[in-house]
């Protein structure tokens, strides 16, 4: 198939795939060709007459899988941004001859002779700090992938990892599939009530996409709180709402996450470590179990406390004893207006997409980091709501493509992303192309689109990814932008939150979409004294979450792991050991529909939201007080850390700018953790060597 567009480089500007040109059964030959030649090339390496050197090796390797590369990257972005029953398929099949194929190079006997044989003599090689980290990562990730052990439990170490991509392949369509059919269709607009007008008709627009023309849909969310319950008068509504929430993927995914978590803790201990949560916490910056679980014990505490006064509050506006889970946002909504005078429905008409886009989004990286954007009509990207942007360094030169997807659809995953089509990398003369994905509910055409509070955050937590790769400056695809521990990777999207309500951005895109006023002064006034409102709820149902995901990953192969048919009861037993098993505040996400972790390659690692946190606050304080400019700060985070990626170790790339180790009491603070019952607040965070956060 000469044709076939993956077989060669893009001629588009910056590589940008060719889409126009893509079309499904141009996947399965390119992934064919791929790792064939892919294959060819690290036999090539590795049966190379002569001794090993680090270009005739490294670099060589750095090198291979071009057409791969391409396909993949192409091709998971498909499935998860613009899947069908063709690309489902597709997927199920390509997952396990994917993770043989990555076995195949990670465990090649005749590649990691070389590597090692380098390694050993590292020190001797004169190689530049950043050939001796791409060195070092090259041996660590074959060491951790198995390349020590035997013949024989290499052979078992592949039949694991090939059924675990199945089944991941498999969950993740399971959740797709039960999201899609849990979405509650309500017959008449009377039952809305408490809706905002936009919400209605975005409600009916989703109504209309699944064949229910006259009803309305509201389609749920990755996560357990669907964003309605804040507004729904209608209590039996928001019951229902809830509960669809809760109870999908558990029948079909059960089963699914009890066999991840056993084939895990199996390939675990074929390595030489207690648990998955041990080989993975090993390779962060976390360091150790202890470190993650220290943080866990720290938190819970105090967030439960903060939790229970939120609830006594909520109980007493509610006329209730008890608050319901159900009824938690709907009440919170009703103190926030009475305590700090704010309607979230305020914000909506001032927090218009495109505005927010532009005039916030953009403008907040003009200032801090003084780079340009221009939409490119003339460039396709993979779906007609997906629009392209290049964006310019602040000397005008050229530094990458951002393509921004922003609408929700049916063949949309749910949640938010970032995915990198193209690396930015010196070695192979490429510039990054990065991708975002939300999903904004699409409201009627000529309609405008409305955003959330929550909604805004999203968009500026995404982009900050996004800017993570857009500014990497390294040599090696291997150590290239958002390549960096996992409980290290959120640390700069988070950062780049604060740019949402800095009053200098804030002023400048929240401005009524109809008469172009700005956003009354009192009300971001009032967002910033209602931050700490619901801080209590937010942390436990984060906690609950990330508590959830370390009891399924820290158990031993023959120790505890569940029957098929027992995950929920297994999930109930361990939120009960961690005194999270709150009737009221329910896990952020529950087992059977828990793509962080049984899909998304964030298993034993979702407590890293909460680790980065404390790296996030702490830079947050860093920008605010450190006395200089906006523009040079963000100018000395750009240099020393967003530009590093993984070329550097990550912990010395947040002491660069920082000055020094991390402080747990900015994290404290913005959660207000940091009254009577919580510890001494000075306590060192994360880092390579130390003990790790304390929260």
């Amino acid at each position: 198939m000469t044709s076939n567009p993956f077989f060669e480089p893009s001629d588009l500007p910056y590589e940008l795939p060719p889409f126009a040109r893509i079309r499904t059964d141009h996947y399965l030959p390119a992934f064919e060709r791929g790792m064939a030649e892919q294959l060819d090339e690290v036999a090539a390496i590795a049966g190379r007459a002569g001794p090993p050197t680090f270009e005739n090796t490294v670099e060589a390797l750095e090198r291979s899988g071009a057409l791969l590369d391409r396909v993949r990257r192409v091709f998971f972005l498909k499935a998860g941004a613009d899947t069908d029953d063709e690309i489902e398929a597709l997927e199920a099949e390509i997952a396990p001859r994917l993770a043989a194929h990555d076995d195949a190079l990670l465990l090649d006997p005749g590649l990691f002779a070389r590597l090692d044989a380098l390694y050993a003599r590292r020190e001797q090689l004169g190689l530049d700090p950043e050939q001796l980290r791409l060195l070092e990562r090259h041996h660590t990730l074959r060491v951790r992938a198995g390349a020590r052990l035997t013949a024989v439990q290499q052979r078992r170490l592949r039949e694991i990892n090939a059924e675990l991509a199945t089944l991941s392949t498999r969950f993740e369509q399971n959740v797709r599939a039960a999201t899609a059919a849990a979405a509650l269709i309500v017959d008449s607009v009377g039952e809305l009530s408490g809706l905002p007008d936009a919400q209605i008709a975005a409600a009916a627009e989703n109504a209309r996409a699944l064949g229910h023309e006259g009803r309305f849909a509201l389609v749920l969310k990755n996560f357990t709180q669907q964003t309605e319950l804040a507004a729904l008068d209608d209590p039996a509504l928001r019951e229902r709402l809830l509960a669809a929430s809760l109870g999908r993927g558990a029948d079909s995914n059960g089963p699914v996450a009890v066999a991840l978590a056993r084939l895990r803790a199996e390939r675990a201990a074929l390595l030489g470590h207690a648990s998955h949560a041990a080989w993975e916490v090993a390779d962060r910056t976390a360091g150790t179990t202890d470190a993650v679980e220290e943080m866990f014990a720290r938190l819970t505490g105090p967030a439960l406390a903060n939790a229970e006064r939120e609830a006594a509050a909520l109980a007493e506006a509610a006329g209730v004893p008890k608050i319901r889970a159900a009824d938690w946002q709907y009440y919170a909504e009703r103190v926030r207006k009475e305590r700090f005078q704010l309607d979230a429905a305020d914000l909506r008409p001032y927090l218009e997409l495109e505005t927010v886009l532009h005039d916030g989004v953009f403008h907040a990286a003009g200032l801090v980091y003084g780079i340009t954007f221009t939409e490119r009509p003339d460039l396709v990207a993979y779906h007609p709501d997906a629009r392209v942007f290049e964006v310019h360094d602040a000397d005008g030169g050229p530094l990458g493509l951002f393509l921004g997807d922003f609408h929700s659809r049916p063949s949309k995953r749910g949640g938010a992303w970032m995915n990198s089509l193209i690396l930015q990398s010196g070695l192979l003369g490429q510039r990054p192309v990065v991708v975002n994905n939300l999903n904004i509910a699409k409201p009627p055409a000529g309609e405008p689109v409305l955003m959330t509070w929550s909604e805004v955050i999203t968009l500026f937590h995404e982009f900050g990814h996004a800017l993570h790769a857009l500014f990497s400056d390294v040599r090696y695809p291997l150590l290239s932008g958002t390549q960096v521990p996992r409980d290290f990777v959120e640390f700069p999207s988070q950062v780049n939150e604060m740019w949402a309500e800095r009053p200098e951005v804030l002023a400048h895109y929240a401005r009524h979409h109809r008469t172009g006023e700005p956003m009354p002064a009192e009300l971001p006034a009032r967002l910033r004294a209602a931050t700490t409102f619901g801080a209590g709820f937010r942390m436990v149902e984060h906690q609950a979450a990330a508590v959830l995901d370390w009891a399924w990953h820290s158990l031993s192969a023959d120790d505890g792991l569940p029957d098929a048919d027992r995950a929920e009861a297994f999930e109930a037993a361990a939120l009960e050991r961690a005194g999270l098993a709150s009737a009221a505040i329910p896990p952020r996400y529950r087992t059977g529909y828990f793509n962080h972790i049984f899909a998304h390659g964030y298993a034993a690692g979702y407590y890293g939201y909460r680790w980065a946190e404390v790296l996030d606050a702490d830079t947050v304080r860093w920008f605010r007080e450190n006395g200089r400019p906006v523009r040079e700060s963000g100018e000395i985070f750009r240099r020393e850390l967003l530009a590093r990626g993984g070329s550097v170790d990550a912990m010395a790339a947040f002491r660069a700018v920082v000055g020094r180790d991390p402080d747990i009491a900015p994290l404290l603070a913005r959660h207000g953790l940091d009254g009577p019952g919580t510890d001494d607040p000075t306590t060192e965070g994360p880092g390579t060597d130390g003990p790790g956060p304390a929260g």
